[in-house]
């Protein structure tokens, strides 16, 4: 994988003000010597978010996050490390050249050069639709389906002008090579050259999370036109259908809101909901989500409520989301538009209040599909009362919860009016181990794992606290401290690194700090003591004072033990106990040294 020299790093980092940056997403006002704002990660109406642009560093005193410039895009955006360095480096125009073997340049620049030719080929659409009067058929279809200027501009809609080499004549006054534009999939090669794959469409954009377009779906006019209904870019460096998800870009940061996502089949159901404003409503590349789309979604949301038409296809592509969805670990729920509707056309003669209330009234995924099977089979036969429980029981099983089993057998009972023990019975029957889907390259793991942390005494902390906030104390301490006498492991982690940082350079600031620490809980232990605002007296002697604490606490922990050590210790090991003891009782009598300037 390509990596970014750690100078650039450095440079992207100091060129980038945290006020600025975090300004530029949420209203930050001036509190003494840092700033204040309602948090961005949590719901409140009181401001616990707190910028120190002193120490560039943020820190949430309601939920906790913390970080520098670099955690909270990352945080902020749903993005990797590397995409977080290269945003804030286009933001302050600093090129970047990665660290990568021959081959990986090439493929870098390979990817780079066709996201530069889909960029362009995007805007030469659009315009075309805009202007053309090739374009008419498809600005008259634009009007009648109710989408206006704004949506189209909104979603970068174009238009394929319905001529064989229509792009490649294009292509080539622009020298780029046809085999590229075959490469992108934008151009197909026959036997007399290259002609355009999309001709005579109206076309929609399909971009990554970033916002950079990747590739293109194209749609029919009118019913009667040659070819499928849509035709999409096929697989190329750039576009995975798999792993695309159709109007993320636009939904992050709702959908992150919300918690929730709604899954829809199409771009118009998409457009709909978003100029509805239900902006959480995204679609896969296909009607049925794969693996890679719902970890995607893993990252955003806690729940997907599945929004596919109410046809037979519609239905049995939810069905088909089930194995994929569970091992994300995502909840599901499942909206049924009633027929002949979907999204698009319910939200046009019913209103957003309508869908809303649609979807907030969506049963869970288990009650769908019971109701499903229910009307699949003839529930008062006894085959169909078979196929029911066999099916739900199926489904209901690759969930490994013994609750939602249970919950599920009884309503079966239920609705089937048989014994709610023998629908058990038959639930406990060959029940499947279902396992999560393995990832397939180390690129799709999380960046790190986060595990609960108990927070350290309050001795503990203030010793934290007084070591960041006062730079030149880390010479004192580092004589005076031994980290052995620190219990919670994140404090005595933290101050490691402080101190070899002061050793080694005398303008290392939070950041670096930050950037060291091995995990996000480490970060916000972090930024929380240093944020925090209360005031410390004789900062000095409270430090003495807190050290003197923790090396007494030590001594008196390290003699009980000696104690009890002693009762079956040999010759030898009482000798060495013996020496141990009288060298700690010494310990006690020595004072700290002042630090240099008390």
């Amino acid at each position: 994988m390509p990596v970014i020299p750690q100078a650039t790093i450095e440079q992207v980092r100091n060129a980038s003000d945290i006020v600025d940056v975090i300004g530029s997403f949420v209203k930050l006002k001036r509190a003494g010597t840092n700033f204040i704002g309602l948090c961005p990660f949590h719901n409140e109406k009181t401001p616990s978010f707190n910028v120190s642009p002193s120490r560039q560093i943020f820190h949430c005193f309601g939920c906790h996050k913390g970080g520098d410039v670099f955690t909270f895009l990352r945080e902020f955006e749903n993005l990797n490390f590397v995409e977080v360095v290269q945003r804030l480096a286009e933001r302050a125009s600093i090129s970047i050249e990665f660290e990568m073997t021959p081959s990986q340049r090439e493929e870098h620049s390979d990817k780079e050069t066709l996201r530069t030719l889909h960029e362009h080929v995007a805007k030469r659409w659009e315009t075309t639709l805009a202007n053309d009067a090739r374009a008419e058929a498809a600005r008259v279809y634009l009007a009648k389906r109710s989408i206006s200027d704004e949506a189209v501009k909104r979603f970068r809609l174009g238009f394929a002008p319905d001529e064989w080499s229509d792009t490649m004549n294009w292509a080539k006054s622009k020298k780029y090579d046809p085999k590229l534009l075959e490469k992108g999939g934008l151009a197909i090669a026959g036997d007399k050259g290259h002609y355009d794959r999309f001709r005579g469409r109206l076309i929609f954009p399909i971009c990554d999370e970033q916002g950079r377009v990747i590739g293109f779906s194209g749609r029919v006019l009118s019913a009667d036109q040659k070819g499928g209904k849509y035709i999409n870019s096929p697989e190329t460096p750039i576009f995975s259908k798999r792993r695309v998800i159709y109007g993320l870009d636009k939904a992050k940061r709702p959908i992150l809101k919300a918690k929730s996502v709604i899954v829809c089949e199409g771009q118009l159901d998409i457009i709909a909901c978003h100029l509805a404003d239900i902006e959480n409503t995204v679609a896969p590349q296909g009607t049925a989500l794969t693996v890679d789309h719902a970890r995607i979604l893993k990252r955003y949301a806690e729940e997907v409520v599945l929004c596919f038409d109410s046809d037979t296809a519609g239905q049995q592509a939810a069905l088909r989301s089930l194995d994929d969805l569970i091992a994300s670990g995502l909840a599901i729920r499942v909206a049924v538009i009633p027929q002949p509707h979907d999204p698009d056309s319910f939200i046009r003669k019913n209103g957003a209040d309508a869908f809303r209330q649609l979807i907030d009234g969506a049963p869970g995924f288990f009650d769908f599909l019971l109701d499903y099977l229910c009307r699949l089979h003839d529930a008062n036969s006894d085959r169909g009362r078979v196929n029911i429980v066999e099916e739900m029981r199926n489904a209901v099983q690759k969930t490994n919860n013994p609750v939602l089993v249970d919950t599920y057998a009884q309503k079966v009972s239920h609705r089937l009016d048989v014994a709610s023990d023998a629908v058990r019975a038959e639930f406990a029957k060959k029940k499947r181990s279902f396992k999560r889907p393995e990832p397939e390259s180390d690129d799709q793991l999380p960046e790190e794992a986060e595990y609960p942390m108990a927070k350290p005494s309050p001795v503990e902390f203030w010793l934290l606290k007084l070591a960041l906030i006062d730079r030149d104390s880390a010479e004192w301490l580092e004589a005076h401290l031994d980290l052995g006498w620190v219990a919670h492991p994140a404090v005595r982690e933290i101050l490691q690194q402080h101190f070899a940082l002061a050793a080694g350079s005398d303008g290392v600031g939070m950041p670096e700090l930050l950037s060291e620490l091995p995990s996000d809980a480490f970060k916000r232990l972090a930024t929380e003591a240093v944020t925090d605002g209360r005031t410390i007296p004789d900062p000095d002697k409270q430090l003495r004072d807190i050290v003197l604490r923790l090396r007494n606490q030590f001594i008196e922990r390290r003699l009980g033990g000696i104690k009890r050590e002693l009762t079956d210790a040999s010759d030898e090991q009482l000798t060495k106990f013996l020496a141990e003891r009288k060298q700690l009782k010494d310990l006690t009598s020595h004072p700290l040294e002042p630090l240099a300037g008390s």
